[in-house]
């Protein structure tokens, strides 16, 4: 499984290089650590789920704009962000393997924060050799191939990814329901965690959904309940707007995150593989603050697509074997960026440079 994961897609023309040599030297080094620690994402999560309901609990509580509120607001967005990134690792997670943190990951985070870990099953099509960097990659958009407005307009979506969560499962579960295929359009077109508003999922006909139903009633009672409390005025419409704006915060955080993961500079060819590393990031800024943006082993995104199956609590040992063992012209290290100022930075470079030389086809 993991020789299927490292070797080059198949057709891929690629000579037996010391640059492919590094690739097939990787694989030994980090073989030993891909078994999942059950006690450590369990403690991390319970630990983070802890922070972030009482960091809630306090920016509520407090007023508006005062320090109490503000340090409340910020301690919660962080770690709802973090407690949200562990989506990442359950779409990783061998099915039938920890299927308890699974369910209780959906319970005490997903429910509450309108995302299903369903709703990421969509991911495996990013880390599959072909798709990769092509319009059937929903987590890739060519925002390093130009113009600059395409990131400008990237970011100002982010205030409405708490509505569109709200719409789809306020509005479209109820209407889903009505009728087999007007279910399977819903779980087709509105139900994936993307970039790429033109990626639509696929829904294997033999697979069972009947979690995904119970999760999509789950949150749409959720709803109704605190629609009805709403305007009823049981509960006032300022919480709502905080809670709004704490949404978007931590929607925004991973956003903002994701423009730091590849250079996007692919404008929808297929990619060779050593191109997909390459055209993938790790950064290595301050420790402290590194971790609060990438959380969850997410800096080490070259190496996530390296082994996607590898756990993130095995992620920092594994880069420092490769730093350690790989070659000099390894595309590994070449991968490596200072910071997300340096990563984001490029990527502006990219587009604003792109944008100069040639039109980009859309989509």
């Amino acid at each position: 499984m993991i020789e299927a994961l490292c070797d080059p897609p198949v057709g891929t023309q690629a000579p037996e290089t010391k640059r492919e040599f590094s690739l097939t030297q990787s694989r030994t080094l980090v073989k030993d650590l891909f078994e999942h620690s059950a006690r450590i994402y369990w403690t991390d999560f319970l630990l983070t789920l802890f922070v972030a309901y009482g960091a809630v609990a306090l920016y509520l509580s407090s007023p508006i704009l005062s320090l109490r509120c503000c340090i409340g607001f910020t301690v919660a967005a962080f770690a709802l962000f973090r407690c949200g990134v562990f989506i990442h690792e359950i779409a990783h997670i061998p099915q039938g393997r920890m299927p308890l943190f699974r369910a209780a990951w959906n319970i005490l985070f997903g429910i509450p924060a309108l995302m299903p870990s369903f709703m990421y099953k969509s991911h495996l099509d990013h880390h599959n050799p072909r798709h990769f960097g092509t319009p059937r990659d929903g987590e890739y958009l060519s925002l390093g191939a130009g113009p600059v407005r395409r990131i400008v307009w990237y970011f100002l979506q982010v205030p409405l990814l708490p509505v569109l969560a709200i719409f789809r499962f306020l509005i479209l579960t109820p209407l889903a329901f009505l009728h087999p295929r007007l279910r399977r359009w819903v779980w087709k077109q509105a139900s994936s965690f993307v970039i790429n508003p033109a990626y639509r999922r696929t829904v294997p006909t033999d697979e069972r959904h009947g979690s995904w139903i119970a999760l999509e009633a789950a949150i749409f009672l959720e709803l109704a309940v605190f629609a009805f409390l709403l305007f009823s005025g049981r509960v006032a419409w300022s919480i709502f707007v905080e809670l709004y704006v704490l949404g978007m915060a931590a929607a925004g955080l991973n956003w903002v995150r994701t423009i730091a993961a590849h250079g996007y500079r692919n404008t929808g060819a297929t990619m060779s593989f050593v191109e997909q590393i390459e055209d993938s990031n790790t950064v290595i800024g301050h420790p402290l603050l590194t971790e609060l943006l990438f959380p969850v082993g997410l800096r080490y995104h070259c190496l996530h697509h390296l082994f996607p199956a590898l756990p993130y609590h095995s992620m920092g040992i594994a880069h420092r074997r490769l730093m350690a063992q790989l070659p000099a012209d390894s595309p590994y290290r070449g991968t490596m960026r200072r910071g997300f100022l340096k990563a984001a930075g490029e990527l502006w470079r990219s587009a604003s440079a792109s944008g100069r030389q040639t039109p980009v086809p859309s989509g």
